[in-house]
């Protein structure tokens, strides 16, 4: 196994935040910054929606700038498929209680 092996009984006594840093005490990971600034343009959609839900689910405040080049994979038609199946879903009883889709591109993102 080389130098770097651990033994199991070595784990096994430490405290669980030095087996698996993952776990460390969360006081000192949740320092954040005031607001972070993403600048969208040439990110997939797809994938900086991902980052950015994570980063809104730990508590950060993210602003997005130039969110209208963000750039969409695949074709322009399965794209305008995508969304005309996306527009047509609305609420039975009242459609005015949503889901409400944006058209402008910056709010698409948003």
């Amino acid at each position: 196994f080389g130098s770097s092996h651990v033994g199991y009984w070595q784990l096994r006594f430490k405290p669980r935040h030095q087996r698996h840093p993952s776990t460390a005490p969360l006081a000192a990971a949740m320092v954040f910054a005031k607001q972070l600034v993403v600048d969208c343009r040439g990110h997939l959609l797809g994938r900086l929606s991902s980052i950015i839900a994570k980063e809104l689910l730990n508590g950060q405040q993210v602003v997005l700038v130039r969110s209208e080049d963000v750039n969409m994979s695949g074709s322009l038609y399965r794209a305008k498929l995508k969304y005309a199946n996306f527009k047509r879903k609305k609420t039975n009883s009242n459609p005015r209680h949503g889901p409400f889709h944006q058209r402008a591109p910056s709010k698409i993102l948003w």
